[in-house]
């Protein structure tokens, strides 16, 4: 086999699918192809989905992990079966002293490398190289005052800006008169009590859910060795049956 690299080109481009043209000549191609996957230059990895009729026929729609960029240059690996020339050469005259018994055949470069220990040719270009994919960095969506200040509330951009300096809440000190100090040991001691009877609710419905799947594990088994037993006592009535049937047509 050969290895060979189809390349296509992006024409329409979506948020994480885009349109692909080049790659194929027509629609029988592209759906011999389907799920195959590509990839992009900078590393973004796809596959082909189905063939589009309308532009240039082979073009068909493929997904991304991202957004791919219109100057992408997106390509498949496949391998081709490549047909080994056959030769063929008779010998019509043997024209040696021994005959046939000293001719000897053209050696193969195969045998000829192992017999030289000559080490085999490598080509650099077709060793696999490990991927390094890059992070891409992306710039952030900054949308204009103008056109935020038109937008609804709910669409709007609602992340606060860090302050550099504390402002004044933060810095000063609550100070609580008797009557607060109260009122909030008291909401401490409810938050508390909530919070303990919460964890031994949890305790006790974890242990009900155990108990629980211990006796549907019971119920199980024994459903199991009695659909056994009467799948065994129907086997072995099949199986008399049948006898009886082969020593009826014996007798008959």
């Amino acid at each position: 086999v050969k290895k060979l690299k189809l390349v296509g080109t992006p024409t329409k481009i979506f948020k994480n699918t885009a349109f692909i043209s080049g790659m194929f000549n027509s629609e029988l191609e592209v759906s011999r192809f389907e799920g195959a996957s590509i990839r992009t230059v900078s590393g973004l990895r796809g596959q082909v989905k189905k063939s589009i009729r309308e532009g240039q026929p082979g073009t068909f729609r493929a997904t991304f992990e991202d957004k791919i960029l219109i100057s992408d240059i997106i390509f498949c690996r496949t391998w081709v079966p490549v047909e080994i020339k056959k030769y063929y050469n008779p010998v019509t005259s043997l024209l040696c002293k021994s005959g046939a018994d000293g001719w000897r055949a053209m050696k193969p470069k195969a045998q000829l490398l192992v017999e030289t220990q000559t080490p085999i040719e490598v080509n650099p270009d077709s060793i696999y190289k490990p991927i390094e994919r890059k992070e891409r960095t992306f710039n952030k969506l900054r949308v204009p005052k103008g056109v935020e200040a038109a937008l609804p509330y709910s669409s709007k951009h609602k992340d606060e800006k860090k302050k550099k300096n504390k402002s004044y809440l933060s810095k000063r000190a609550v100070v609580m008169e008797a009557d607060e100090k109260k009122k909030y040991t008291f909401v401490q001691a409810v938050n508390t009590i909530r919070n303990d009877k919460q964890a031994k609710r949890k305790e006790k419905n974890a242990e009900r859910r155990l108990a629980k799947s211990k006796e549907t594990a019971k119920q199980d088994e024994k459903l199991e060795a009695s659909r056994k037993a009467r799948k065994r006592q129907q086997h072995r009535a099949d199986g008399k049956m049948e006898a009886a049937r082969e020593r009826k047509r014996l007798r008959g």
